[in-house]
């Protein structure tokens, strides 16, 4: 059978083993999700650099890794809900989700980020076949002005602030974080497992330790209420609509993240929902972008995700149907485990001693940052760190520290 041009077939010999090695890419995608830092790109890439030592074809090991990919960007917000949380007096500075929780209303916002992610990834599905037939035509023409592309987003972003204090001192950290990635990038790195790359120590730093630091003086997860979603649903169905449709970006653009987007796309909503609304976003930029992102690399040989990155590098052929699968079976795994541990995750964090865990987790990040950048990730990681930290203290947003990957992008070098 044939629809848009994809061919379906059945071969029910090699269903069983793509269903096991895709449910077992969705527990790495649990591990990876729940595990501050720790990101199913690096799993990625660590499957791919061993792909030829596994006895599995290269279809099948996609599978699992996108299933992976997809089951991480729904439990992410898990710990990043439960970790970094400040003390009330800096509610102002904190990020939208932990404003939730120093409100109480973590467990709420645990559902809002499911529901998010769900409900996105099925507008992706709907949206996607239109979408990259659009984009097919419009590719080359982006791709070969997309340092302009790229400053049109940026602009965008500096015209949602509401002062010019804030677009300034976003231009500040902009091409601070420019300069950093130019830097960083493209050094060759040697790291213990396998090929280096400086992705890891530097998101570590610039948005994984520096919120971690500002909560050390926190009073952790204060008591949780009722987990009831107090948001309008139509609010909600039209923000997962608006991050399914910006997870396009995503997915298209290299270097746009999903917070970018985020911001974006709640600009053009009548009603953004305030914190609520931005965690909706988010996640279903997130989560849709792993639809996107999959349409890009069958339509136009580009792979603009780490988990793609490595499903283009193993040589697995473009069977849209079976990657959709695993997409769908680990946006499934990924919403089902979220109201499994998401609960016991906030209480687990709340009667442990706070500033253990912080500690703890930097500790980790450094780790990871070794494993996969080796001894000078741990340079860099000091060094994004430090950067992380400006944001913050300058009142603003920390999303102008994508400047890492978008501003060497822009730069005709």
């Amino acid at each position: 059978m044939a629809l848009a041009g994809v061919r379906f077939v059945s071969a029910p010999e090699t269903a069983l083993p793509i269903l096991a090695v895709a449910l077992g890419g969705g527990l790495l995608g649990v591990a990876s999700g729940l595990t501050p830092g720790l990101h199913a790109n690096n799993f990625a890439m660590v499957m791919a650099a061993a792909a030829s030592e596994v006895p599995v074809p290269p279809l099948v090991l996609a599978t699992g890794m996108l299933t992976a990919g997809v089951v991480h960007t729904v439990l992410d917000a898990v710990p990043a809900l439960a970790l970094g949380v400040p003390d009330a007096s800096m509610a102002m500075t904190a990020l939208p989700g932990h404003r939730l929780v120093i409100a109480g209303q973590g467990r709420e916002a645990l559902r809002l980020s499911a529901l998010g992610s769900g409900l996105a990834l099925a507008f992706s599905l709907l949206l996607a076949l239109p979408t990259t037939w659009l984009m097919k035509r419009a590719y080359p023409s982006i791709s070969s002005h997309l340092p302009l592309v790229l400053a049109a987003v940026v602009l965008g972003l500096f015209a949602t602030e509401s002062s010019n204090r804030g677009r300034i001192v976003g231009s500040i950290l902009f091409a601070a974080s420019t300069a950093l990635g130019v830097a960083t990038l493209d050094l060759s790195l040697s790291a213990p497992l396998g090929q280096g790359s400086a992705l890891t120590p530097l998101f570590a730093g610039l948005f994984g330790a520096p919120v971690l630091i500002d909560a050390l003086d926190g009073g952790g997860v204060p008591p949780q209420g009722s987990p009831a979603v107090t948001s309008s649903p139509w609010v909600v169905i039209l923000t997962a609509l608006a991050g399914a449709c910006a997870g396009a970006a995503v997915g298209y653009l290299p270097g746009v993240s999903s917070a970018i987007a985020a911001v974006l796309a709640l600009t053009v909503l009548p009603s953004s929902g305030g914190d609520r609304g931005y965690v909706v976003a988010t996640s279903g930029v997130n989560t849709a972008n792993s639809v996107f992102a999959l349409w890009a690399l069958v339509a136009l040989g580009s792979p603009h995700t780490g988990v793609l990155v490595a499903v283009d590098r193993i040589g697995a052929p473009p069977n849209v149907p079976v990657l959709l699968s695993a997409v769908l079976l680990g946006g499934a795994v990924g919403l089902v485990a979220m109201v499994a541990v998401g609960d016991r995750y906030l209480d687990f964090v709340r009667q442990v001693r706070y500033e253990r865990i912080s500690v703890g987790v930097c500790g980790l990040l450094v780790g990871l940052s070794y494993l996969f950048a080796g001894v000078l990730g741990i340079g860099i990681f000091v060094a994004s760190t430090a950067l992380g930290l400006v944001p913050v203290r300058l009142m603003a947003r920390r999303v102008y520290l994508m400047g890492v990957l978008i501003g060497p992008l822009m730069l005709p070098i």
